[in-house]
This record gives C-alpha cells, structure tokens and sequence, in this order.
C-alpha cells in the first residue's frame, strides 16, 4: 500500500484532568523522519526505549504539564543512555524554552560527575539541542548590572541599546512578581502587549527570520501563533509537504466572534497617576491589563481567519465553558471545516458529529484529506456520530430505525443515559457500533458478562464470561462494508 503522505499516531489525546492517564502527544512520520509533537503522554510505554532513541526531535507547544510531562526523563535518558551520542533535539519558540529551561531546573540542574564522587552543576544545554521554530523578538526584557551587585531590570533591542519608556515599559505582576512586556505600537499609537497583539510575520516585533525548519527530505516544520489563543505561550505546528499540509492548532480558545473583540475593542487604560507620570516610567507594578489598549491587532486576526484554509488541522475540544480551549457548541463559530478536522484533548465522555482522535489511533494525511490506518488497510471516517465513555470509543450511522438515539441539550450532542434527555431534544438515531482497533463491531448489549478483546495478531474475540470460565468467539470486522448499507 502508497502510505506517501504524513502519517499521525495518537500517543494521547486526553485532557489534564481525565481518568484515562494519557495526556496528550502524537508521533508525526514523514518519510524516514519522525518527529514527537508534545510529550504528556506514557512515551516509554507506547513507544519504548528503542523506538524514542529514532525520533528526529521532540516539538513542545506549550508548557502545560499535560503536554510535557515526560519532557525531563526524555532528556535525561537522551543524556544517560549509553548508545545514544547526541543531546535531545528540541524545537519550540523561544519563549516557550525558556518556560521549559525554568520548569526542568529541579531535574536538571545537578547531577554527578563521570565517576559519582562528586555533585556537579549543569546547564540546560548540556542536555537540550534547542532548535528555534518561529522568530525571535526584537525586544526583551534583561536584568542588567549596576556595578554595586544589584540589578535593574530593562528593556533592550536586538543590539542591546536601552528602550526608554516612551516605546517599553516592564510590568512586573502584583500577583506573582512577573515581568511583562507593554510595548507602544507604532502604527495604532496604542500601548499593547507585543507577544499577544502581533502574529509572528510582524516585523515591528519580530526578526524577519521565520526559523522555518526545512528538512533534505523535502518537507518544513513552522510554528504559527495567529490563531493560538491559550494564555501561555502557545505554538500552533505546520507540517508541509510538496502535496500536504497539517496543523496542529494547538490548545487554543478559537471563535471567530471572540477574536472580533480582540481586535477591534479599544480598551481604556486604568492609571494610578497621570498619563504624563505613566509616560515617563520605565517599571510598573500591578495588573498588565490595566494598562493595555487592544489586544489583537487587525494583522493578527487576518492571519488567524485564513490560518487553516488549505489544511487538515488537528484541533482541541472542551465539552463547555473550558475558557481556554474550544467549547464544542462553538465550533460553528469557527473557521474549521469538518471534512478537514479532527477533534482531540476531549473529555472522558464526548459525543460529536465531527471526527474525534483516540489514543493509539493512527491518521494518514494524503492531500488535503485524511483517512485513517488500521492494519494494511485506509478508512474513511464517515460514520454520522462519534462518541467517547470511559475509554471506550463508538461510530454511529444514521438510520431511521437504529438501536441509539442522539439528543442534543444546549449544543451539547449525547446518546441519552445520564443526561436530563426530556430537556434536550432527539435528533435522530442511528446504528451504533464500538470501535475496536479501528475495527467496528456490534455494540454489546451486557457489558458485564461481555466484552471485545484484540489479539496481538489484530483479531478481535468476543469474551463471554460463563460460570466456570469465559468463552471467546471471533468475530468479523464491519467497517469495511458499512458504506454500502449506509
């Protein structure tokens, strides 16, 4: 079988808080590369030792623990293995490695010499390739020295000369003693928080040096932050090829509404003194938003609208009120299209008409479309439901006079159970069928005594529990034939 094209294999696909234990990450494969995207999930366990010394590096979005979690034991065993020569390659932003450089620091920080007689310290870079994906800002913020051993901190370009307070200011929290960065924007003459108002293609901000990764097998890795809306610094990923291109949006709160507002809001600034006092200062303490004026800029929001247009995205979800990812409901308010997106970091318990990942499953990328894996054989998903319990993972098919109801209360899809259903309303039903290695089979009316078992040769039994033992049938796979009753 042609497999050219990219391939995704869900490691994880959980959300922080779920029962399943498996976070979130992907191994992307493009030819002979492989790349880890986000490291929550168990990667000694699914891929294992051998498998993870063959990745051509590991991608981190964001700081989440729910997406690095295994971002440390990688590097260690990246430094302590002995048939591994090379240190751990990483690609992020530079924002986001220093958050990683911070958060490591425990683990990393100390370890013992080559022969254990002595405890030694160690930078970040004795374990980490950083590889930077996106461009570096023109601006940042430095503590530079007085001469007397303290320190003031101040904001520089990328020649090291002092910005005054008429363009940069530092905003050090009230909160948690934070520094951040309110900067003047030239063209709105409005006070904005540059990593959050301009897209990374603004040159105002940022170095025009896009650190696109471009690979000898043909393909470039790009990170874009114009739709990624997450509170954290976030990366969304590109992945193209001469015929694809994918996009992990990264967790992100996308609607078309909110983004609006984002841009077009002007917001009044809540001063403690006069406008002329807060011109001339240099360092202010207290809350960043009482002092910026917009927060996206109308560049940012042109690049965020078309962000997706020519690709498959993988996406995030949230059943409802999730503040910093995509509520389900809002998806119409979007500018994703279903035929070309595939759902993930869902709850425990999620029903959806468009296509939800699931760990271990494994997506082909062919064109502008995808498929799924399963054996030597490439699947549509073209089932009219998809339903998510306790680790469990159903299709549904629309039938008039199927064995399953699908309900819908305040934009929130379910099959009825422990849902309040006589407020909600049924849609309409459909024949469903649990889905076991991507194989569908009937769904099981006595879960107690029942269940689907796949064999290590891809076959699945039916286990019947009896009194003095279990029996095990085969049984066949449906899911190939389904299209045509359908």
């Amino acid at each position: 079988m042609d497999r050219a094209g990219i391939l995704v294999r869900v490691l994880g696909d959980y959300g922080p808080f779920s029962s399943m234990g498996k976070s979130i990450g992907y191994l992307v494969s493009i030819g002979n590369s492989s790349f880890l995207v986000d490291c929550g999930s168990p990667l000694f366990q699914q891929i294992g030792g051998h498998g993870l010394k063959s990745i051509k590096g590991l991608i981190i979005t964001h700081c989440h623990d729910d997406h690095k979690r295994w971002f440390t034991d990688l590097s260690l065993f990246n430094r302590y293995a002995p048939d591994i020569q090379h240190k751990l390659p990483v690609f992020t932003s530079e924002a986001i490695n220093s958050e990683l450089q911070i958060s490591s620091g425990p683990a990393l920080n100390t370890s013992l010499n080559i022969d254990s007689k002595t405890v030694v310290d160690l930078e970040y870079h004795e374990y980490i390739d950083f590889r930077a994906l996106g461009p570096k800002a023109k601006y940042r913020i430095v503590e530079q020295g007085r001469g007397d051993g303290s320190y003031v901190l101040e904001v520089v370009d990328v020649h090291g000369m002092t910005i005054g307070p008429d363009r940069a200011k530092i905003v050090i929290s009230s909160k948690n003693g934070s520094p951040r960065l309110l900067f003047k924007d030239p063209d709105y003459n409005e006070w904005v928080e540059p990593e959050l108002f301009y897209p990374f293609s603004s040159q105002i901000f940022y170095e025009e040096n896009q650190n696109l990764y471009e690979d000898p097998e043909g393909y470039t890795i790009e990170a874009i932050n114009a739709p990624v809306w997450h509170g954290v610094p976030s990366i969304g990923l590109r992945f193209r090829t001469a015929t694809e291109s994918l996009i992990f949006s990264g967790d992100t709160c996308h609607d078309k509404e909110l983004w609006q507002q984002l841009h077009t809001e002007k917001r009044r600034q809540k001063l403690d003194g006069t406008p002329r006092e807060f011109e001339a200062t240099s360092v202010l303490y207290g809350d960043i938003n009482d002092y910026i004026e917009r927060i996206w800029s109308n560049e940012r929001y042109n690049e965020a609208v078309v962000a997706f247009d020519d690709a498959v995205v993988i996406h995030d979800i949230a059943t409802r009120k999730s503040v910093v990812h995509t509520d389900y409901k809002r998806l119409e308010h979007t500018v994703l299209n279903k035929a070309k997106t595939i759902l993930t970091h869902s709850p425990d318990k999620i029903t959806s008409e468009w296509p939800l990942s699931k760990a271990e499953k494994t997506f082909l990328i062919k064109g502008r479309a995808f498929s799924e894996i399963v054996g030597d054989k490439v699947f549509q998903m073209d089932a009219a439901i998809f339903h998510k319990e306790e680790g469990r993972y159903f299709v549904g098919y629309r039938n008039p006079q199927g064995n399953t109801a699908v309900f819908e209360n305040d934009g929130i899809l379910h099959l009825g159970g422990e849902w309040d259903i006589e407020k909600g309303k049924e849609l309409y039903r459909v024949d469903l069928y649990e889905d076991i290695g991507g194989k569908y089979l009937p769904t099981l009316e006595d879960t107690k005594t029942s269940r689907y078992f796949e064999r290590s040769d891809g076959r699945v039994e039916l286990i019947t529990c009896i009194k003095d033992g279990s029996n095990g049938i085969f049984v066949n796979d449906l899911r190939g034939g389904l299209s045509n009753i359908y």
